[in-house]
């Protein structure tokens, strides 16, 4: 799953929009002082770094990609929480403790360059979806998501998500907890089904895997400020493929049950000059 490339996407459409909106605003007279102070300045954290990821879900590999993250919050108003392993999301509807929207993720192709058998090659999955955030108390945040894939395996995935979070306001931040995915029977086919023309091709046996529980694991995610505007982001995560995942011959023959990943990041913390 490939946030990285999600945010690097963003960024240039965000600076963009931004500065459209500021040099084709209608002129308007200048308010009033007591009228601007009403309206708060945007702040941006930008993140930049490395990660490592799974080949392609259920590989025994890792591979090197840019670990990418932009937040944005209002006045001195500490940036909201994300764990580092979630989708790129908004929230169209928001009330306290709550919050509700779009996601979107990227999951990596699979070639058969990259495997050691011809196995059946999978694009890469633009998987779109939506989002639900309920807070259980300040320091207890529970997460679903629930993703289509448009492109690649055109599957159906869930991820359900539970984080104790700790943090100072924007000075640290400190959040674990576990992570549970379901997967339909389309996604499954396609990462870890072998059909007969795969199996005369790669000599491992035919396998059709069902819908149902895909993983189980863990997450944790910390953030340091060094100073105003510098700081430090980092995350780690393990996956545990269970059930019919676990048991494909792709995973027991050229892959792995164990999937890890993880990043780290500088960030930069600025004032955009933005005011609403």
């Amino acid at each position: 799953m490939i946030k990285a490339l999600l945010a690097i996407a963003a960024t240039p459409a965000l600076l963009f929009a931004s500065g459209v909106a500021a040099q084709n605003a209608p002129e308007e007279p200048a308010p009033a002082p007591e009228a601007r102070t009403d309206k708060e300045p945007i702040r941006a954290r930008l993140a930049l770094g490395p990660q490592l990821q799974p080949r392609f879900p259920g590989s025994n590999e890792v591979f090197l990609l840019p670990f990418v993250d932009v937040s944005i919050t209002r006045g001195d108003r500490p940036f909201e929480y994300e764990a580092a392993d979630q989708s790129v999301s908004s929230s169209l509807i928001k009330g306290t403790g709550f919050a509700f929207g779009p996601a979107i993720q990227l999951e990596g192709s699979r070639r058969r360059k990259e495997t050691d058998l011809p196995v059946d090659e999978v694009g890469t999955s633009i998987e779109a979806g939506g989002f639900v955030d309920v807070w259980l108390g300040s320091s207890i945040r529970a997460r679903g998501e629930l993703r289509k894939g448009v492109t690649g395996h055109k599957g159906l995935v869930s991820d359900v998500m539970l984080d104790y979070v700790a943090r100072d306001g924007d000075k640290w931040l400190f959040s674990v907890g576990p992570r549970f995915t379901l997967a339909d029977r389309k996604y499954q086919q396609a990462y870890f089904g072998v059909n007969p023309a795969a199996s005369a091709r790669t000599g491992l046996p035919v396998y059709a895997p069902d819908g149902g529980v895909h993983s189980f694991g863990a997450a944790a995610t910390t953030l340091y400020q060094l100073d105003r505007h510098w700081g430090l982001y980092g995350y780690a995560k393990y996956d545990r493929l269970v059930a019919d995942a676990a048991d494909s011959p792709i995973v027991r023959t050229i892959g792995s049950r164990n999937q890890f990943s993880g990043g780290v990041a500088l960030t930069f913390t600025f004032d955009t000059g933005i005011h609403r």
